[in-house]
């Protein structure tokens, strides 16, 4: 490996969802990749391991350094010592529901620790560029079609969070002229979502209904309408956004509108079942506050990057049924249960 060639990359949370796409790409495009991994006393490594590799290894490029967006010090002691040349904030509180009982938790995690990360770029003179992963729920009870010029109107801790990593982001590179972007992404999912989340919830149990091992999904709020695409396109927007020209900020969406009732109705029409005879309503899963629609136009990244999605909902409600019976097939289950998707 060429150090003086070789693309550096830092992302935080490296093990999940988006973490673990992003990290095989960049691996694909030649970059040497750091990952920021919570101290934890049981591995929560599965979405990378396959593309792991020991410390001892030869030409190692990537490589696993414990920290947390909770701790600034740690921060700018790793990033003084990897010095990247790019840095992907995908950590996170994630789950939107779970926002509402850990408010505290979220606000740290998911809003003031990118303020401690872009503050240990600034302070340690790092010369990178910098990508915030921001949401669509943040426009919360914005009438959709919802762009980058769109007002904010969140609707949870998680939503709130986010909006204030977004300004914080936009602040440091206004203020101290940091390539820094915003990537305001809608709802993405794949396989390797957790499975608290809703998609990942029901395809989940579409595959264990079939084989017999459950037979009732309990569901909330069937009536939200959601953009939702492929995680693995959506990271390849993180990607292209970080060799941009200019530092902006940019939708990620399909444009499609689906309610949760629509996914039920596809992922279960997957193997040839009706959902109605498995599925009931439990109120525990209501939010407090609800975001009825959220439906995206990304017409701004596909004039300036080129970025146009090609799954959209109908085929990805398959392709996430047919990995989960697969899993279940080969050792009965598909990535560990976990409530924080990071």
């Amino acid at each position: 490996m060429n150090a003086t060639t070789t693309k550096r990359a830092l992302i935080t949370g490296i093990t999940g969802q988006d973490g673990s796409y992003l990290a095989e790409l960049l691996l694909a495009k030649g970059y040497e990749v750091h990952g920021l991994i919570r101290r934890s006393s049981t591995f929560n490594t599965a979405r990378i391991d396959h593309i792991y590799q020991e410390p001892h290894e030869p030409n190692q490029r990537l490589i696993l350094h414990f920290g947390d967006l909770t701790d600034g010090s740690r921060l700018v002691t790793l990033l003084g010592q990897i010095q990247p040349d790019e840095v992907y904030n995908l950590a996170a509180q994630s789950h939107v529901r779970v926002s509402f009982d850990e408010p505290e938790y979220t606000g740290d995690s998911t809003g003031l620790g990118t303020i401690r990360l872009l503050e240990a770029i600034r302070s340690t003179g790092v010369d990178c560029r910098f990508y915030q992963a921001s949401s669509s729920e943040m426009f919360g009870a914005t009438a959709p079609p919802q762009c980058e010029d769109s007002p904010f109107h969140p609707r949870s801790p998680y939503g709130v969070a986010k909006v204030y990593s977004y300004w914080i982001t936009r602040n440091y590179r206004e203020a101290y002229g940091l390539f820094a972007c915003n990537g305001i992404l809608f709802n993405h999912e794949s396989p390797r979502r957790g499975a608290t989340f809703v998609t990942r919830k029901i395809t989940r149990a579409v595959a264990r209904i079939v084989a017999g091992q459950q037979s009732t999904l309990f569901m909330g709020n069937l009536d939200a309408i959601r953009d939702w695409g492929y995680a693995p396109e959506y990271v390849e927007l993180m990607w292209r956004m970080l060799q941009h020209d200019e530092p902006e900020d940019f939708v990620a969406a399909t444009g499609t509108a689906y309610s949760v009732r629509d996914f039920l109705e596809m992922s279960f029409h997957a193997v040839g079942l009706e959902w109605q005879k498995y599925v009931e309503f439990d109120e525990r899963y209501v939010r407090p506050t609800e975001v009825d629609a959220l439906i995206g136009d990304a017409s701004k990244a596909k004039d300036l990057l080129g970025w146009t999605p090609k799954i959209l909902p109908p085929r990805l409600a398959r392709i996430m049924v047919d990995a989960d019976i697969e899993a279940l097939k080969t050792d009965g289950s598909y990535y560990v249960d976990q409530v924080q998707d990071n």
